[in-house]
This record gives structure tokens, sequence and C-alpha cells, in this order.
């Protein structure tokens, strides 16, 4: 097991990159998660505490905040010591080298050794942001009013820059992210799965903007509740491109967007009428059917009952005979899934249900079970914006679903 523990001052981006670092393992299939000490605090000790909670001379502050995290810490070592992850992330300020030692000393008793993710930010702009974007919506401020959220918060700043000591060599490996990524600087950074997070870290950014998802307009083997293939575009699929490029001319109306497809007909087509730049990537091709590639589901069913039956009860794993499963997908699009966190401007993706539906999972935060079973529609256009505490996300429909051409969703759909 791996203990990562996030460093750093409030408004650098700590929470949105150990949530996002727990998303991404766990979409991987490397289970993950967040002991977050503020999480702690608001269920044990209100939702709301003043910014002089925090100041390093209240010993009463002082005294709670460690039981929080000591029990945020026990709970960690818990859930490693029962088997039940691989890589554990604990996000709290840990500014000072004694909370820092305590930590590691926790940790050592029970076997584990710690990897310091510290976030430092010295773009006044980019605190600025991040303070009046992200943590004015945070728990802690849910019922107060914003510009009173923004000083409260500022003060809190304060009292953590007073006590703040960067992680020393003396303490052990880390990872040092400035700017959220302009600079990284490594100490003892070793094995496979460490130097896989280090590169994750080093294409994140704190940046909100839009990512659009979209499904191709319906194609000719869409019509026929066929799966797989290259088809072209029925009447309504290009119905819905004409839609399709009003609605991003209109969304986007100054520089255009980044634009991903796959290399597949049907998505190339779809976005035939913009005259924006693009890229076709192979990485977003339409989950491989094998065998299967141009039937049916009854055909299926019928022809290979076996083969129908193990993929409706485990779609995840499922690999279509000389195909994919929705595993494969999942590891493919990891590239695709990295550039697409590195880019800071908006991004419009026009894919295919099994590639779409892993990547919204990704950035809903959903388990990989559950992604080969996400709604995805055709002719809807999905936007999500990351923020640090969630994602938000709105639906547009461009065109009524047809009453033929689509099944249903859930397990019988590709």
């Amino acid at each position: 097991p791996l203990v990562l523990v996030m460093v750093g001052l409030p408004a650098r981006g700590k929470t949105y990159i150990a949530r996002k670092l727990a998303r991404y393992l766990s979409w991987l299939g490397v289970p993950a998660r967040v002991f977050n000490v503020g999480n702690y605090r608001r269920r044990h000790l209100g939702s709301t505490q003043p910014a002089a909670f925090f100041d390093p001379d209240n010993p009463d502050g002082v005294s709670a905040r460690r039981r929080m995290a000591l029990a945020a810490l026990d709970d960690l070592i818990a859930w490693l010591g029962a088997g039940q992850g691989l890589v554990a992330i604990y996000d709290a300020t840990n500014v000072t080298a004694e909370r820092r030692a305590l930590v590691r000393g926790h940790l050592a008793a029970h076997g584990h050794s710690a990897v310091f993710i510290e976030c430092v930010c010295n773009d006044p702009a980019l605190v600025e942001a991040n303070v009046r974007e992200s943590k004015v919506s945070m728990p802690d401020y849910a019922n107060m009013e914003p510009d009173r959220a923004v000083q409260d918060f500022r003060a809190r700043i304060g009292h953590y820059e007073r006590a703040y000591v960067p992680v020393g060599l003396e303490e052990g490996a880390f990872v040092r992210l400035i700017d959220v990524g302009e600079q990284v600087i490594l100490h003892r950074i070793q094995g496979s799965l460490a130097s896989r997070i280090v590169f994750f870290l080093m294409n994140l950014h704190i940046v909100p903007r839009p990512i659009l998802l979209m499904r191709h307009g319906e194609s000719e083997l869409n019509a026929q509740g066929r799966i797989g293939g290259d088809a072209g575009l029925t009447p309504r699929g290009r119905a819905f491109s004409r839609a399709l490029v009003a609605h991003l001319e209109q969304r986007f109306p100054g520089p255009p967007p980044t634009l991903w497809t796959s290399t597949l007909r049907r998505t190339i087509e779809t976005i035939s009428g913009l005259s924006w730049p693009s890229r076709a990537l192979r990485n977003l091709d339409e989950i491989d059917a094998g065998v299967c590639d141009g039937w049916t589901y009854e055909e299926i069913a019928e022809k290979m009952p076996e083969e129908f039956a193990a993929r409706r009860d485990d779609k995840l794993h499922y690999r279509y005979p000389r195909g994919e499963s929705y595993e494969d997908v999942i590891e493919r699009l990891d590239p695709v899934l990295v550039e697409l966190e590195r880019q800071r401007d908006p991004v419009v993706i026009v894919a295919h249900q099994a590639v779409l539906r892993c990547l919204y999972g990704y950035f809903t935060d959903q388990a990989p079970e559950a992604c080969p079973h996400l709604d995805v529609p055709l002719h809807t256009v999905i936007e999500l914006i990351p923020r640090a505490y969630g994602v938000a996300e709105r639906r547009t429909v461009l065109l009524p679903p047809a009453q033929t051409s689509e099944p249903p969703p859930g397990p019988p759909t590709p």
C-alpha cells in the first residue's frame, strides 16, 4: 500500500488534486480513497468554524484539529489494514514539521511510510481565483455570503502562513508541485505506481474549463440496432450534425475549443460542418466487438448465448471474442485522459457510447463497475466543469430520441 500525504496552504489545490488522483487510480482499477481531515472536523465539530479556530496560538483549536487529524489517520490505517485499498490519500494542510512528524510516526507504527505531495503556489492571481471559484463553495461556507466567506477564508490562510514550513529533504519522499505543475520537484520517489502517479500530477492544473462530451449522430447501423462497424450517418444523424454545429458555434463564439473525434466515419461526419481544427484519435474509437461486430444483440443471444450471458453478468471485464472489454477501453483511454487533464482550454469530444461512458465515469467519480451502465444517449451534449468539490453538469438534448434506433440504457447496450 502507498500512503500519499498532502501538504500546503489552503487554496493551493490540495483537495482538488487529491480527489482527482483518487478518481484516476480507481478508474484504472487501483483501489484508492481520500481521507479528508476537513470532513472529520465538519462532522464532529460543526460545519462552520471561524478563522480564529485555525490560529496556531489558539490551544483549544490546535488540540481539536489534532484530534480530527488522528481520527482520519486511524481510519486510513484501518482501511489499508483491512486490505480494502492500495493507495490512501491523507488530505490536510500538514504545514508544520511537527504535524508531518506525527503523521509519519503514526504510519510507521503500523508498517506504512508516507510520500508527501506538497502544493506550492507563488502566483497571487491563481490563489485569488481558487479562493473565489472553489473555496467559497466549500462546505464550510455553504450558508455564508460570498464576500464574507472570502474574508474569513483569507484570515484562515493567514494563520496557516504563520506556521508553514516547507517539507525538508530529511522528511523522506516527496513531490513538490509549484504553481500546479509549472514546476515539479521529486525527492526519493521509487516504484512504478509512484512514477505513474507523478506523471499524472505533472499534467494536472486547477483552471476550470468546460469539457463537452457527445456521441456521433445516428448512424445507419444504429438505426438497424447493430453494434460497431464504420457506417455513415442517417438523415436523422445529419440533422443532429447541423444542430450540433449551430450549438457549438453559439457556445464558443470566440476562439474555437480543442476538438477531438475518433477515426471512425460517423464521428468525423458529425463535425464536418465545423470549420474548427480537429484531431481524430484512434484511442477514441468505439469498443471493438470482435467477431460480433455488426451484429444485433438478438443475434448474439441466439448464436452465442454463453457469450451473451457472460457479458450481461460482468460488462466491465467481459471481452468480446477477438475484441475488447470495457476494462481494455479504460486502459487505452489512459493517455487521452492525461492529455485531457493537461488542456487548459475548453475541449469538445465527439466519440462513441462505450468510450464516453468511461470518460464520463471518470469525471463524475463513478466506480469502474458502473461505467458500462451509464446513460450517454445519442443526440445529447453533456457539458462538464470539474471543480474541487465535484463537477458541474449540464445536458442539452439537440434532437429528441427516435423510437427504434436507440437500445435502452442498461446491461443490453454496447
